[in-house]
């Protein structure tokens, strides 16, 4: 309970901005809290390990940025990441090609 809380804080005190580039087990941390810890999903949120291309991924996280998608959190979470750290997310979720 706590790591999800601590996880929370992360996603809504726009922790996604200030992870480096390059530092992929924060930048998935972000994703686990609610997707879970293999992007996995459940609960209503939907799994994202292997569900789309990179190129999907990656124009649905512009599509969320951008409010193009509904969404209730995805919005606010995608505006905190840079075009290189969506597509190092996208690298580690996107179904292999």
């Amino acid at each position: 309970m706590k790591i999800r809380f601590a996880l929370c804080l992360l996603l809504f005190s726009g922790g996604p901005a200030f992870a480096q580039a390059t530092d992929v087990p924060l930048l998935i941390g972000g994703c686990q809290g609610c997707h879970g810890v293999t992007g996995q999903g459940g609960h209503g949120i939907p799994s994202i390990k292997g569900a789309h291309s990179r190129d999907e991924f990656v124009a649905l996280m512009r599509a969320f940025s951008a409010n193009e998608k509904p969404a209730t959190v995805m919005g606010r979470i995608s505006r905190g990441y840079t075009a290189e750290q969506i597509s190092i997310l996208a690298a580690h979720y996107a179904r292999p090609q």
